[in-house]
This record gives C-alpha cells, structure tokens and sequence, in this order.
C-alpha cells in the first residue's frame, strides 16, 4: 500500500504557524503519541465507554498485526477560520461524520475537511467503528484575521453593461456549479501543495490580494475576497499546485473570472485559477503538480495582470496561503 505523499505535522495546542514537514513514519508515530493518553502498551481500558452508535456501521478489516492502535483522531493542524485540515481516523474506523455530515475516508483512514472565512467558533468530527461504538472530537476553531482591500475594477468585469452582465453572469455560474459537482479519483489532496507561480523568479511578483480581505470596489464594499491574488507580468507561466482533473476550461472568458480554470484534488478540494490570457490544459485532462495550466492575464474583473488563485473544500472557501510553505 502507498505511503501518503504528504509531509505535514502539527498537533493541537502548539501554534498557528503553517505546518512543519517531516517524514510521513515520524508524523504517524507523533499521531499515536499525541492521540493516546496512555503508553502504547497500556491495556487499561478508557475511564468512559464510548457512546453506541444507533445505525450498524460496515465491517471493516482489522489493522494489520504489529500496527500502533490509535484510539483517537489525528490531525495536521489546529482547525482556524479558512484553514483545510487533514486528518487520520481511529484505528477500525468505518465512517466518520463532520459536523454530523458524512465524510469519505480513504484506504488508510485519511481525510480533510475545511472550514469557511465565517466558519463558526466550534466543530465536531465522530468516528463510526466497526463494532459500532464511536469516537466523538470537538474542535475549538481560531478566529481569522483579515485585511481591508481598495480595488479599481470595473464591477461588471467584462460585461459592458448591467443587462449583459445579468444575461450572461447566469450560465457562467451553472458552469461553475456544474464543474464542481463532478466527482473524480484524485489524491492531489494529500500532497503538500506548491506554489502554482516559481514567485522568487518572477520580477515585481508579490502577493496583492489576500484570502478573506473585505473588498471595496471603487468606493463601494463587496463581497469578500474568495483566494489570493499573486501579481505577476502577463504570460507568465503558472503551475498545478498539486495532482487534479481538470473540471472546466473556459473556452471564452467570463464576466468576472475571465478566462477560468478549475482542478479537482480530489475528496472535495478543488483550485480555481482566474484572469489567464491563455489555458494550456483542457476540460477531462489529468494533470500532475508543477505540471504547466495556463498565461496570466487580466480577462475578466482585473485591475493589473495577476493569477488568482481560489481554494474550495465543498462548498467552503478556503486560504491557499495555509496549505503552501510560507516565501
């Protein structure tokens, strides 16, 4: 079986800093130290019994003899406003539910889960086991912080008026829902991404928009900023940050996300890329990290050229800045 491609270990409780990389034997080994309140060898049994579930869960195959127990979740971060968390399910899982949804887990109990700019305060993850008790975590969730934005753009983008941005801003967004209701076999989720922009080598790159940033549009407050804007010259080349399937190619731009982009990571992660000059891959086609997607550009609502680059776990808008190492 595949070791994760990950390399990503924090422990709640430490600090908000973006997470350290270590080898994948020494993250499982710290998981099982952190997650048990007793020593590996221990065989008291916990003060409380976990509470029954009510369905009767599917059977699944015991951890192979030698195998730490893990008896608790274990999780790559602290969970913070914006933030995509990985996480690793009790030994002998068969289900595990967030906030009382359910969640896939993959072959060795891997899952992620995200949370939205105004993500509530609390969260809870449960563990459905396979002799039908369960596994309950509640999660504290960090406050974001976020920044004001000034921006000169046209708010039609590129619509010349109101009446063509309203006739045509409705079959742009069935696209984009349509794209993102696909389900793919991907596992770009659980690499540690990279930046979709090789920034140090590109002259005048910084980053000119932040994740959550209130916007006010020409005076006038918008919606708040759903990714982050990395400004670059136009026709530079950006990268995928990790494995995906490429979700939507748009063959002429849209109003206000110009020419689109959209890679599905798999497991409900999915990247969009806005504002390009050209796109290099197309709709149906597998890509691999660092692998070259498109042109930045200005198409769309764009006041300089720049890639912007949007993150979605579901339907929660996430930071990429949380999931790259940090410039």
């Amino acid at each position: 079986m595949p070791a994760p491609r990950f390399q990503r270990a924090h422990f709640s409780g430490k600090n908000n800093s973006m997470l350290s990389r270590v080898p994948l034997t020494a993250v499982l080994s710290l998981a099982v130290m952190a997650s048990c309140s007793a020593s590996p060898s221990a065989k008291a049994p916990p003060k409380s019994e976990p509470k029954v579930a009510v369905a009767t869960p599917k059977a699944v195959p015991p951890e192979p003899a030698g195998t730490e127990i893990r008896t608790d979740f274990w999780l790559s971060r602290d969970p913070q406003q914006g933030a995509v968390v990985i996480g690793r399910a009790p030994s002998n899982t068969s289900a595990v539910s967030f906030n009382g949804s359910p969640i896939p887990l993959d072959r060795e109990g891997f899952f992620i889960f995200g949370f939205d700019r105004d993500a509530e305060n609390s969260a809870s993850l449960t563990a459905t086991l396979a002799n039908g008790k369960t596994v309950e975590r509640y999660l504290p969730v960090q406050p974001g912080q976020w920044k004001i934005e000034h921006v000169k753009a046209n708010p039609t983008g590129g619509a010349g008026t109101t009446e063509e941005f309203k006739a045509r801003r409705g079959p742009e967004l069935a696209q984009i829902n349509a794209a993102r209701a696909k389900k793919v076999q991907s596992e770009g989720w659980r690499q540690e991404f990279v930046w979709p922009i090789q920034y140090k080598s590109v002259a005048g790159g910084r980053i000119s928009g932040f994740f959550g940033s209130q916007r006010i549009y020409n005076g006038h407050p918008g919606s708040y900023h759903g990714g982050m804007d990395i400004a670059a010259p136009s026709g530079t080349i950006y990268t995928a940050p990790a494995d995906g399937v490429v979700v939507l190619a748009a063959k002429s731009p849209f109003t206000l996300e110009g020419y689109l982009l959209m890679i599905d990571h798999g497991m409900g992660l999915n990247s969009a890329f806005l504002h390009s000059s050209a796109l290099l891959v197309s709709e149906g086609e597998r890509v691999k990290q660092g692998q070259p997607l498109g042109k930045v550009g200005m198409t769309g609502r764009a006041s300089g050229p720049h890639l912007h680059w949007g993150l979605k776990w579901n339907a929660a808008r996430v930071d990429p800045l949380k999931l790259v190492k940090p410039l």
